[in-house]
């Protein structure tokens, strides 16, 4: 069985607020936690609950952000898929070793949790990210 499972599903949206009437007050799903501020990453961001899983709602803060430009794009919709890993040295070096393109060269931390993200020519056109998970 694998070590692997999956952490959330990133959607970028306009407003976070306004997507929150769907997938809070409709749909009802509870909020891990209050709408985050993210200056870091330029967005901002809440947690929805989904089982073992997330929804991840991301809004962009500025109109240069990677994200904005994503949006700007490819309008709202899926964004990436985030799952957990045990090591993520580990496994950053190991799909590496393969061949496979990686984002980020070595792990960044928000919030004690620390991730990186994979190309998506990597992965079928999907942008992927890897979170460590702890215990």
């Amino acid at each position: 069985m694998s070590d692997i499972k999956i952490n959330h599903l990133a959607v970028v949206v306009e407003d976070v607020e306004q997507s929150l009437a769907f997938w809070r007050d409709g749909l009802g799903l509870q909020m891990g936690g209050d709408v985050q501020d993210v200056p870091a990453e330029e967005v901002k961001v809440a947690f929805l609950d989904l089982g073992d899983a997330h929804i991840e709602l991301v809004q962009p803060t500025t109109d240069d952000s990677g994200i904005a430009k994503y949006l700007a794009k490819r309008g709202q919709g899926m964004h990436h898929i985030c799952v957990e890993v045990p090591d993520i040295e580990a496994k950053m070096s190991e799909l590496a070793d393969k061949g496979y393109e990686l984002i980020n060269e070595t792990p960044r931390e928000r919030d004690g949790k620390r991730y990186a993200f994979v190309h998506p020519k990597s992965t079928g056109g999907v942008l992927l990210e890897l979170y460590e998970t702890h215990g």
